[in-house]
Formats: C-alpha cells, sequence, structure tokens
C-alpha cells in the first residue's frame, strides 16, 4: 500500500509516537511518502494520512478533495472530530482491513462579478463550512436566496453555510445544531445577529444557495474552512454540494456520540455519573 503523509506542523515528526507508527508501517512493507500539495501525489497512491488535528485534516482535504483519496486522520491535535485516530491504532486497522470509507458532503462556493475569477486563488471547496464575515465595525446585511426563493436579509456580523459535518465546528460556535455527519443537511446560521427573532435554519444539502451582502466598510471577508479571501460588495457567491465526495477512513472506534460526550463534554450532569 502506498500512503502519502500530509504534515503542516513538522515537529509532530520529533514525537515518539509519530516515529513508532512510520517505524511500524515500514516494517510491515508500506510505502510512505509526503506531501504539501497536489503535485505531490505520486500514480497509484491508496490513500492519505492527515497528521495533526482537525485543521490539519481540512488542509489535507483541500489538497486530495478532487481527486478521489480517502484520508486517514491520526490525531495530534486537541479536539479531533474529523480527525480523531491515535497513532497506535493505525497499522492494525489497515494490515486487518478493519475500517470502512465514509462519504462526506463537500461544499463548492462560486463567486461572480467583476474580475472574481482573477483575485480568487484557491480551490472552491469547504467541507466544514462556508462563512462571510464582517471587515470592519459595520454590520452586514446579508441576502440569501434559498433555491431562488429570498429570505430576509440578515443584519449580523455574518453568515455561516455548514455541512454536517461542520455542524460542530464553527457553527456549532453561534448555536447551530448538532447533526449526526451522515444527516443529509446544510445549515445556515448567522453570526452574532442584530436580529432577535432570526434562528440557525436547516435546508436540505441539495438546496442551492445564493448569498450577497451590504456594508458601509465595503468590502467582506469569506472563508472556506481554513482558507480566506476578501470579496467585494458588487460580488455575489453561489453555494451548492459539489459533484464529488470527501472519502474519510472511518475506524471501528471511531463513534461520533463518544466523541461528542468526551470532547465537548455533551450531556454533563452529576445525575448522569451517579453522584446525585
Amino acid at each position: 500500500m502506498k500512503i502519502g503523509v500530509f504534515i503542516r506542523r513538522k515537529s509532530l515528526r520529533e514525537k515518539t509516537e509519530y516515529k513508532d507508527m512510520v517505524k511500524q508501517l515500514l516494517d510491515a512493507s508500506y510505502e510512505l511518502y509526503d506531501i504539501e500539495s497536489k503535485a505531490d501525489i505520486r500514480p497509484d497512491t491508496d490513500l492519505v494520512l492527515s497528521v495533526g488535528g482537525d485543521g490539519t485534516f481540512l488542509s489535507a482535504a483541500h489538497v486530495v478533495s478532487d481527486v478521489g483519496l480517502p484520508i486517514l486522520g491520526v490525531n495530534f491535535g486537541r479536539i479531533g472530530f474529523l480527525c480523531e485516530n491515535r497513532p497506535g491504532e493505525v497499522l492494525d486497522a489497515l494490515m486487518q482491513g478493519d475500517f470502512r470509507i465514509e462519504y462526506r458532503t463537500v461544499l463548492n462556493a462560486t463567486i461572480k462579478g467583476p474580475n472574481a475569477r482573477k483575485q480568487i486563488g484557491f480551490l472552491p471547496y469547504a467541507v466544514n463550512e462556508v462563512s462571510l464575515h464582517r471587515i470592519g465595525s459595520a454590520v452586514l446585511g446579508i441576502d440569501v436566496a434559498i433555491n431562488g426563493e429570498m429570505l430576509p436579509t440578515y443584519w449580523a456580523d455574518g453568515l455561516i453555510i455548514a455541512t454536517s459535518s461542520g455542524s460542530t465546528a464553527y457553527s456549532l460556535s453561534v448555536g447551530g445544531p448538532i447533526c449526526l455527519p451522515d444527516t443529509k443537511v446544510l445549515i445556515i446560521a448567522p453570526i452574532a445577529p442584530h436580529n432577535l427573532n432570526v434562528r440557525p435554519l436547516v435546508v436540505p444539502e441539495g438546496t442551492k444557495l445564493d448569498i450577497s451582502f451590504r456594508s458601509r466598510d465595503g468590502k467582506a471577508t469569506m472563508t472556506m474552512d481554513n482558507t480566506s479571501v476578501e470579496i467585494e460588495p458588487d460580488w455575489a457567491v453561489h453555494i451548492e454540494m459539489a459533484q464529488f465526495s470527501l472519502k474519510r477512513v472511518k475506524l471501528p472506534k471511531s463513534e461520533f456520540v463518544a466523541a461528542l460526550t468526551s470532547r465537548l463534554f455533551w450531556g454533563e450532569d452529576r445525575r448522569n455519573n451517579g453522584l446525585a
């Protein structure tokens, strides 16, 4: 098996856990090589190891998103919903074939407007979310059309369009719902809305969204996972599902509800622990 290794924090190479994992894989006759960009991907590569945390996993996903390679996340980070496996679990799972491939929704964001194509220099894909943010002190007026039907204008610091994978990320921090990873929905969640009567909205993942904004500050910032770009007020953003899915390698011990309880302390209550 030929495996590409994606690492952003080079210091992780010095950790004993990483060295032990690499030695075990090499001793088992796996071929390993480093990748940093799509150009580094060698023919006949079977999968990519993302070594770090969820941020590293998202960066790896941007590299291989439209290539079709599965990604196995090896967790050296803090929370780890996408990248949750410990280094010692990797070899046995690969050798025994004890894993399965999950297919995660990918968003495709197209920016339309004068010179937009020239100024946008990154792939238009996101696994967790696409978000729009104010760039200065002025509130944004954000107009959203759902399959051509206009919503009332959001007056807010920004807006998040999240997948179910992203429901435990940025969307969660602004009060969005938690969704199981295989839930086929998108979440529209305002950031610090200046309307008391707006709430996050859940729509089918096949929904097509068109977004524009107004602001006294002129520009706004658009982020796609961990990549950002400034956008002009006469530009519009079209968001829909990409024509491909992200392949994520899931090991047997990987359970979403267990991750919620252990990492986000979901349901933490004395009564649940028999203490009251």
